[in-house]
């Protein structure tokens, strides 16, 4: 089950998601936590999307705190077994724009 979806899908493919760039929440996106994990919303593209577990918000929350994608899933205690599935809902979310990369601190 993937832990990120989006309600309103774009087109094209997934995009190849690189563990070691640095990312952050799109400034226009506010996440609303719930029992779940949590509702992101982008106020510019209007897209929701679902994040389908705590761990996952956490992380999400946290890429901006971390050099990289993968210092921030080492952070959070993203294991080798787990990393795959981390790895598809990080690029779920960036195809639909929620979180952008960003230059690495």
């Amino acid at each position: 089950m993937p832990l990120a979806t989006t309600a309103r899908p774009s087109a094209g493919t997934k995009a190849d998601f690189d563990l070691d760039r640095a990312w952050q929440l799109h400034p226009q996106v506010a996440l609303r936590p719930e029992s779940f994990g949590a509702l992101a919303y982008h106020f510019g593209t209007r897209r929701l999307s679902f994040l389908k577990s705590p761990a996952l918000r956490d992380l999400v929350e946290s890429l901006a705190d971390h050099g990289t994608a993968r210092a921030a899933c080492e952070a959070a205690g993203v294991g080798d077994e787990q990393i795959s599935t981390y790895i598809q809902a990080l690029a779920t979310l960036a195809t639909s724009e929620m979180i952008i990369e960003r230059e690495a601190s």
